[in-house]
């Protein structure tokens, strides 16, 4: 079995997808994250433009091969807002991703029932908004070598068509590449194998 070396999540944010049951109104938003300091600026983001909502409830999923997740009820009823959201975080197959479900309260009691439903709906209909893209699990390497090897170097990432993330070239030059994670083991050995370069992983 080949190792899965790809993933799903979404190519830009979507805002205020509203769904309304009895008076309540939902908003629903999406956001693309790679970590818990974009989900804090997102939630704050979303607190100070929806000031008088009643809940600002989430879930997040973050990272490739091991992920890690969240579910936020933000004071509604135990598990009727932040896991229905994350239940379709999952069903969708995504990471790397927020989603806020805003609250305004409409005078109307749903219950437990009828909140888990609207949560999961609001997620739900945000994400099928959304596009959802795939993308490769990279590995990125730091090459470094003298300025003389340069043609070597360059001649193997032209010839690999590998992705150049950041190049330093003055006498010592470093070079950082991204290599989808199916092919880093090859590439890896070729630059191991040069004379006078090196290669470590980042």
């Amino acid at each position: 079995m080949t190792e899965k070396d790809t993933y799903n999540t979404i190519e830009t944010a979507i805002s205020s997808v509203l769904f309304k049951d009895k008076n309540s109104k939902f908003f629903g938003y999406a956001f693309p994250v790679l970590n818990e300091d974009k989900v804090k600026a997102f939630l704050e983001k979303l607190k100070k433009e929806h000031h008088s909502a009643r809940h600002w409830c989430y879930a997040y999923q973050l990272g490739t091969e091991k992920t890690s997740y969240r579910a936020n009820d933000d004071g509604e009823p135990s598990n009727s807002a932040g896991m229905p959201i994350y239940g379709q975080i999952q069903s969708f197959n995504v990471t790397n991703i927020l989603i806020v479900v805003v609250r305004y309260f409409g005078g109307v009691k749903l219950g437990v029932g009828g909140l888990i439903n609207a949560y999961k709906t609001t997620a739900q209909m945000t994400l099928e908004e959304a596009n959802v893209i795939e993308k490769t699990i990279n590995i990125d390497y730091l090459i470094t070598f003298d300025y003389k090897n340069m043609n070597k170097v360059m001649r193997v990432i032209k010839e690999k068509q590998l992705n150049i993330t950041n190049q330093k070239l003055e006498m010592d030059c470093q070079i950082t590449i991204s290599v989808r994670k199916k092919d880093s083991k090859s590439i890896f050995e070729i630059f191991d194998r040069l004379f006078e370069i090196d290669i470590k992983i980042l």
